[in-house]
């Protein structure tokens, strides 16, 4: 089974997926949404059976001095309806300090401009958040 892994953001939702050996994760795709619940939803739905997942992992963003503040509560509104939509499904909240900076300066390391692929930096993070989770749980 694989993990998945999101960087939920306002309008784009970054997805990346853990090897079938849970070892190194690879950035999927960016959802892009208007606060419409159901299509988020959907098409995490759709990825967690087309990469056989059974864990996700979502980025909280928590302040550089530890505490949430409100975008990490809208992070943790966006967990409890992927909990209540997939009751069977471990949800697990994982801090993402600065995964989206370090995002933005990987892509500009291999000349691709954060401007013109937002959804590049989205998908990077998740693939940054879920390698985080995945290092710090090796056994």
């Amino acid at each position: 089974m694989r993990i998945m892994g999101i960087d939920f953001g306002e309008a784009r939702i970054g997805i990346a997926v853990s090897d079938p050996l849970g070892i190194t994760a690879q950035a999927v795709e960016t959802i892009c949404w208007n606060k419409e619940w159901k299509k988020p939803i959907e098409r995490i739905e759709a990825l967690m059976k087309d990469y056989n997942c059974d864990k996700i992992v979502v980025g909280l963003p928590v302040n550089m001095n530890g505490t949430i503040g409100e975008r990490g509560e809208r992070t943790r509104q966006f967990i409890n309806r992927l909990k209540q939509a997939f009751p069977g499904t471990a949800v697990i909240e994982w801090d993402e300090r600065l995964s989206t900076a370090q995002s933005k300066q990987i892509l500009a390391e291999m000349g691709i401009s954060s401007r013109k692929h937002k959804g590049k930096i989205d998908q990077m993070a998740a693939a940054l958040i879920l390698q985080s989770y995945i290092d710090a749980n090796r056994t």
